[in-house]
């Protein structure tokens, strides 16, 4: 808005003084300020609203003007509440530096003045950024000379005033303007997204968190086929992006919201384009395991990844080794949300998303990898550079994604639990990792079985490894509950009562003679017990439960008790 409009709104109350050539300025926002030096917050462009409480003597009017003159603000305006009729020092200075001056009635707050032009500011920004978007829109749809969603979000940093972050279900980082969201933030916006969406409430979602709040717009995948209306909600919740920006959209008007909207509508244009751009890595992907489930020769699966190499190897070289990991999405059919969710497209989009953070796999591999489904079942091929296997916890982003299956889901757990609510699961396997297409299908059933291993255990998010392959671990979760409560009953109920009778610690005392090996002094040491004490407590142990602790079978059944319960 121009200078000549707020003079011409006689309920601002305004009085020019001086500047009179200079109305044609151009006011870009409001700021209050009594402080005698305010350069730090002034940007330029700003009409400068100030009750003259810093000035002592005639002296500061000068450099006073001057700081707002070199800030390149648009005009002062000088309330006559405090001192009545505004100094001759001040206008004088004012006329030197070019600078409008203009003289407030003491009848009209401050906050009057503010309000109008923060309203015609804001409307007039809203509409040349709708003009913007409108434009930005058109050059995406037709070709990649937008720029990405990056540019949509610098539109709302600089016209709008609003932080904005696109951010995937996880809470992983897409796109932002400006400094990142921290991780902890971002999961937990992610997680009131994915929780309102399940329960259906209408968005934006608002959320106060680290001190601000933020309003969570849903991003809709527009290239999925039918309207997000029909469609049952837990085939997109998974899936969907969402906008988060730093304010409050409760008091937004309608104009605003609509920008908005228009906003993520740009953005699922660049959502579209990236799911097409995964296209071949997910046809080669699915080649490739066709292959290995119908047992054909590995010549014939090597061929295929050597043709895959260009796409999924660049940098690796041609002989990478391969990691397979298995996912899977169970909904209960019975909790009420109607007709059965098609979960293999769900579990392959979501385990895209686990798999395509860096953190997660490393920088190097993270947009390497192809996912490709087979019924309600997501399987990936993760490949990992060339070299030797990888044995220990300290070899790097292949050893973490090979013996932490865990930490794939440490991050992302928080908010998918939200987004899985009462109704869902997520299970997930990963294998060892093989240097050969021959160890594609050993691979593939191993991360199928350590799936199950997961699917076994409590909670909505779970995964499990390959190393839990080779341990009783792997026979314990199949163990029907009835049974397992039966043997650990049978076996611990009896040094349990005498515990609460007499406070012996005989179960502390069993825990740690099994982990000792049976060593007496060690475990007398641990405990810091005399080794007398130690046999006394060990044969009520025997006496309590008709068990002899020399026997090597009646160490290990105590010793599965003590995992089962």
């Amino acid at each position: 808005m121009r200078l000549r409009a707020l003079l011409e709104n006689d309920a601002l109350g305004l009085r020019l003084l001086g500047g009179e050539d200079e109305l044609d300025r151009t006011v870009r926002g409001v700021m209050t300020t009594d402080l005698k030096d305010p350069s730090r917050y002034l940007s330029g462009g700003e009409l400068v609203l100030t009750g003259l409480a810093w000035r002592a003597d005639p002296s500061d009017a000068e450099p006073f003007v001057r700081i707002l003159a070199s800030a390149g603000v648009a005009a002062l305006a000088a309330g006559e509440a405090e001192l009545g009729d505004i100094p001759d020092d001040l206008v004088e200075a004012c006329s030197r530096h070019r600078l409008p001056l203009f003289a407030v009635n003491e009848s009209v707050a401050f906050a009057t003045i503010t309000e109008h032009v923060v309203r015609q500011v804001s409307g007039e920004r809203a509409g040349d950024l709708a003009a913007v978007v409108d434009r930005h829109r058109r050059l995406m749809t037709s070709g990649p000379a937008g720029g990405g969603p990056e540019v949509v979000l610098d539109l709302l940093g600089s016209d709008l005033d609003l932080r904005a972050w696109v951010l995937s279900p996880t809470g992983r980082q897409i796109a932002g303007a400006g400094e990142p969201l921290e991780a902890g933030l971002a999961a937990t916006l992610a997680g009131e997204h994915l929780a309102a969406t399940r329960t259906g409430r209408r968005g934006p979602h608002r959320l106060s968190a680290a001190g601000a709040t933020y309003s969570l717009f849903p991003i809709r995948n527009t290239g999925r086929g039918a309207a997000p209306a029909s469609r049952d909600v837990r085939e997109t919740v998974l899936s969907d992006w969402l906008l988060a920006v730093e304010a409050d959209a409760g008091d937004w008007p309608a104009a605003r919201l609509d920008l908005l909207q228009g906003v993520t509508q740009l953005i699922a244009v660049e959502r579209d384009r990236r799911d097409a751009a995964r296209t071949v890595r997910r046809r080669l992907a699915q080649e490739v395991l066709e292959l290995v489930q119908t047992g054909a020769a590995p010549a014939e699966i090597a061929a295929r990844l050597r043709v895959a190499a260009p796409v999924l190897l660049p940098g690796l070289g041609t002989a990478p080794h391969w990691q397979v990991v298995v996912a899977r999405v169970e909904w209960d059919q019975d909790a009420g949300q109607g007709s059965a969710v098609d979960s293999g497209p769900v579990a392959q989009a979501l385990l895209e998303e686990i798999l395509v953070d860096p953190a997660t796999v490393g920088a190097e591999s993270a947009d390497r990898i192809a996912v490709a489904h087979s019924g309600d079942e997501a399987i990936a091929l993760v490949p990992l550079a060339a070299g030797p296997l990888p044995d220990s916890e300290d070899e790097g982003p292949a050893t973490t994604l090979g013996l932490h299956a865990d930490a794939l889901l440490a991050a992302v757990r928080a908010p998918l639990s939200a987004g899985l609510a009462d109704d869902g699961r997520l299970t997930l396997g990963v294998s060892a990792a093989v240097a050969s297409a021959e160890g594609l299908r050993g691979a593939l059933e191993e991360a199928r079985h350590a799936r199950r291993v997961a699917a076994a255990r409590p909670g909505r998010v779970c995964a499990a490894g390959h190393h839990e392959l080779a341990s009783h671990v792997l026979l314990l979760p199949f163990v029907p509950d009835d049974v397992r409560r039966a043997f650990t009953a049978r076996l611990l109920d009896p040094l349990r009562d005498y515990d609460r009778r007499h406070r012996a610690e005989l179960i502390p005392t069993l825990e740690a003679f099994l982990d000792c090996d049976g060593s007496w002094t060690r475990c007398a040491t641990r405990l810091h017990l005399h080794v007398n004490t130690l046999r006394y407590r060990v044969g009520r142990i025997e006496q309590l439960t008709g068990r002899d602790l020399s026997r090597l079978e009646d160490k290990l059944d105590f010793f599965l008790a003590l995992r089962m319960s």
